[in-house]
């Protein structure tokens, strides 16, 4: 049986989303529990890096490299869905998290998925 992922949410993300993320095994953090309500996307960054975590966010910045470069880092997924609910947000999430991905496929990954698709991009070249 594999870990759970570790997981980061980015501050815009509602408890619910956190909740039915737990319930379905995954080891998730709010910015907000950690005291990064209002931290801005370098902070959120830093602290996903320092605790392992792979960070969740609607937040478009992470995929323009000029404004947050990513080197090392244990993955991104950066969620696209309109309207953004809650309830469209779990869905998404737990249908793409049922498919067993490991912590290892996630490090230095920016994943962009949407209800269409998921569209994986190495971060850092070796």
């Amino acid at each position: 049986m594999s870990k759970p992922l570790k997981l980061y949410l980015d501050q815009m993300f509602h408890v619910n989303v956190a909740q039915a993320l737990r319930e379905q095994g995954c080891d998730v953090l709010r910015a907000s529990e950690t005291g990064q309500a209002r931290a801005d996307d370098y902070q959120i960054l830093e602290k996903a890096i320092s605790e392992n975590r792979i960070l969740i966010t609607l937040d478009e910045h992470f995929g323009d490299w000029a404004v947050l470069p990513l080197s090392s880092h244990p993955g991104v997924i950066r969620i696209k869905v309109n309207p953004t609910t809650s309830g469209k947000v779990i869905k998404l999430l737990l249908h793409f998290l049922r498919k067993n991905h490991t912590s290892e496929q996630f490090k230095d990954h920016l994943v962009i998925l949407s209800e269409k698709c998921a569209k994986w991009i190495l971060t850092v070249t070796y």
